[in-house]
This record gives C-alpha cells, sequence and structure tokens, in this order.
C-alpha cells in the first residue's frame, strides 16, 4: 500500500466518522425536539417518549429538516409557530452536538 492509499484511506475513515457523528447529533436533536414538542401538547412519560421517537422516524422519510418541521407545523398549530420550531430545532442541534462529541 503506497502512502498515497493510506492517506486516501484515513481520509474515507474520517468522513464516515464524521457522518456517523452528523447522523447521531441529528437524531439527538430530533429526539430533545420531540420532547419538547410533546411537552407543548401535554404528553408526559412514555406518550412524550413515544412521540419523540415518531419525530425521529419522521426526519427518515426525506433529506433535510422539512420533513420534521412540516409534521412539528400540524401537529403543533395553534401552540407554536414554525419560527419557534426553527428556533428550538437551532439550539437543540448545538445541545445536541455537544452530547455527541462528549460521548463519542
Amino acid at each position: 500500500m503506497t502512502t498515497f492509499d493510506k492517506r486516501e484511506e484515513g481520509f474515507e475513515k474520517k468522513f464516515a466518522h464524521d457522518e456517523e457523528l452528523k447522523f447521531k447529533a441529528f437524531a439527538r436533536r430530533n429526539k430533545m425536539l420531540g420532547l419538547w414538542a410533546a411537552g407543548l401538547l401535554g404528553k408526559s412519560g412514555p406518550d412524550a417518549e413515544a412521540y419523540a421517537k415518531e419525530i425521529v422516524i419522521a426526519d427518515l422519510a426525506e433529506h433535510g429538516d422539512d420533513d420534521v418541521i412540516a409534521k412539528l407545523k400540524t401537529d403543533l398549530a395553534g401552540k407554536a409557530t414554525e419560527q419557534q420550531i426553527r428556533k428550538q430545532m437551532s439550539e437543540l442541534l448545538t445541545q445536541a452536538v455537544a452530547q455527541v462529541q462528549k460521548s463519542g
């Protein structure tokens, strides 16, 4: 294996690792977002956890945040605006990234 091959392999491993951390951070953000929304909906305990899982799964429907925002806008009609949802998403992503970096 040449030095170039080793270097390329290193870059590939770093890319894969970074993508895994990114996926974990977004999944964690979505779970926290789901718990936040569940609180606005008056859910707690297992109901809140189940709702948070729905939000995590909703994000797998398509690339980007539009699927999550659409679900939350519908579910939180009259309880939170799209702007509030986006602000919460941003704040929770910062927290999620910090948690993932700390744990992994």
